[in-house]
């Protein structure tokens, strides 16, 4: 699914643009406390979480930062395929403690960006997301890494996101146009407010370009 990156296919294209803004609204949302951990999710299956994480990661890296990629999803993953590498092992591997960190988080054609991919898909994901070997990994990853995005599963689905929000220090909520449900983007902020996680912002995607024949992201600032 490489043909998702748009960052990486038409780096001068408007949508690559976007994200670029997308990057930059995200390192000036806080004059506070620094946006090293981000969770990017969604309300609902299918508004585009995982390409726009994916391309807002590339992004990242071309700004000069160390950036990791975690796909969190361990329901339906999906970034491996964006990057087109293996997920024989990843993220489950590391909290089960199957596999070495080295065996996991693998490099990129991109300099500076690192892919952690799920790993074999686990019968409990919440337990093994909401463990204390998860947060010490987050922990270990944030003396390592500029910038670490995690790709979870949509709010309204499972408890994943949700848990995530409270070991990051921001969310990104991810809405598609024409798509995505005013009540239940509200309640999937609510219930990121409700255990304390921090919504940065939102991106609307696959809004209409009228001028021209594709779509294009777009990024809406709260």
């Amino acid at each position: 699914m490489l043909n998702e990156l748009i960052t990486m296919k038409n780096p001068k294209s408007q949508a690559a643009e976007a994200f670029r803004t997308l990057r930059t609204n995200i390192q000036f949302s806080t004059l506070d406390q620094e946006i090293k951990t981000i969770v990017v999710t969604s309300s609902q299956p299918d508004e585009g979480k995982s390409t726009i994480i994916s391309n807002l990661a590339i992004t990242f890296a071309e700004n000069n930062k160390k950036v990791l990629l975690i796909d969190c999803d361990l329901r339906k993953p999906i970034v491996h395929k964006n990057f087109a590498l293996s997920n024989s092992d990843g993220l489950t591997s590391l909290v089960a403690r199957e596999s070495k960190l080295e065996e996991c988080i693998k490099t990129t054609t991109i300099s500076n960006l690192y892919i952690l991919t799920s790993g074999p898909i686990p019968p409990n994901p919440a337990e093994l997301l909401g463990s204390k070997k998860m947060k010490s990994l987050l922990k270990e990853f944030s003396e390592v890494f500029d910038i670490i995005l995690l790709d979870t599963p949509p709010v309204l689905a499972v408890t994943d996101a949700q848990i995530l929000s409270t070991l990051c220090d921001g969310v990104v909520l991810v809405t598609s146009f024409g798509q995505a449900e005013k009540n239940a983007v509200v309640r999937a902020k609510e219930l990121i407010d409700k255990v304390g996680g921090r919504i940065l912002g939102v991106v609307m995607n696959k809004v209409p370009n009228k001028s021209k024949s594709y779509y294009y992201y777009r990024y809406n600032y709260r």
